[in-house]
This record gives structure tokens, C-alpha cells and sequence, in this order.
């Protein structure tokens, strides 16, 4: 199998190259996660996405064969609203009353550049949370974890939030980060084999 370069410092989508036995090795990508003023939210991920997948290709001299490079990214957008990584656990505990009893969206984005083939492939992944109505002193327990550090929204889908989480539509993956179906779908059709 071939090694694939994960543009990303994401501990998530790293775990989930692990499990699936895919060889990687990380390139953290020099973009910036700002996006056009006039850009719909819900295309943010793709954007960012594919910007990352980019930042990694210039780090390589040009005569240089580039291998697969996989970007992604993932958004929360609730009111019109996108909810990026809170800068501190004051905006983390906004981010949960504001979640708090509601249904939001999470967009996860999956870019991918063929190097033999010279193109970048892109899938998108929309899905659907909804929290419990919280308690403050939910809120405050949840904080006390540390959990909201370095995740979209202030939470993760895969660890202790998972109290909070009525119901989900759509892909748990993607929600961490990563759809792995799209993943596969999107490898498959670039005739990379992980299926061995």
C-alpha cells in the first residue's frame, strides 16, 4: 500500500488512518483558515479543504514526484453561524449553551491529490447533531475535561460529549473528522487498493 501524506494535525484523522492499517505520514500544511466574505458556510470545508492539500503541493521541489496528499476539514454551522475552534473555555462554554437543546450542522470536507494523475478529487459529508437541553453544570463539568480544546463547535463526537448527543444524522466519522466511507469511495476511485 502506498504511504499517503496527511495534510493535517487532526489526532483524529490520524486514528483513523491507523485503523484502517493506511501507511501516512503528516505534512502540516502553511494555510490560512479564512474564507472568501461572499462563500457559502457549508462550502467552507471544501475550500479549506483543498487549500491545505495546496499549501502541502508548493512545499515539494518541482521536480519532484508528489505522491497522495489528503486534506480535510470540518465545520459547524448553526443560525447562519460558523463555529470554528473556541479560543478559550469562556467562548467554549458559548459554544455549548448555544448548542444546548438545538440541532446543528457539521460539514466535513475530503480533498485528494493524485499525483500520478496530476488532479484534485473532492467529497463532501453533511450531518446533523443534536445536544440534550444541558444543565449549567453540565456545561462546566464538560469544560473541566478539556475536551473543547483544538475541535470545531468546543466538543468531540467520540469522547465524553457523546452524553450530551440525542441523535445523529448522517455519518459518526465525519462528525470526528474524516468520513471514512467517502474516504474509501474516493480512494476506490483513484484505484488506490485498501482492501488488500
Amino acid at each position: 500500500m502506498e504511504p499517503i501524506i496527511l495534510a493535517s494535525a487532526s489526532p483524529r484523522r490520524q486514528e483513523i488512518l491507523k485503523n484502517l492499517n493506511i501507511p501516512f505520514k503528516i505534512m502540516f500544511p502553511d494555510a490560512e483558515e479564512t474564507i472568501p466574505e461572499d462563500m457559502k458556510l457549508e462550502d467552507a470545508p471544501e475550500y479549506l479543504a483543498t487549500k491545505k492539500v495546496q499549501s502541502v503541493i508548493k512545499m515539494f521541489p518541482p521536480e519532484q514526484t508528489i505522491p497522495w496528499i489528503l486534506g480535510a476539514d470540518t465545520a459547524i454551522i448553526y443560525k447562519d453561524k460558523l463555529y470554528g475552534k473556541p479560543e478559550n473555555a469562556a467562548e467554549a462554554e458559548e459554544f455549548l449553551h448555544t448548542f444546548s437543546g438545538h440541532t446543528h450542522q457539521v460539514v466535513s470536507a475530503i480533498a485528494l491529490f493524485n499525483g500520478k494523475l496530476n488532479y484534485l478529487d473532492t467529497k463532501v459529508s453533511v450531518n446533523q447533531v443534536t445536544f440534550k437541553k444541558l444543565t449549567d453544570k453540565e456545561i462546566q463539568w464538560y469544560l473541566d475535561t478539556d475536551e473543547w480544546h483544538g475541535v470545531a463547535g468546543g466538543y468531540r463526537i467520540q469522547g465524553k460529549a457523546q452524553l450530551f448527543i440525542k441523535n445523529i444524522k448522517g455519518s459518526f466519522s465525519s462528525i470526528m473528522g474524516l468520513s471514512i466511507s467517502d474516504f474509501y469511495e474516493i480512494m476506490q476511485s483513484h484505484n488506490y487498493s485498501i482492501i488488500e
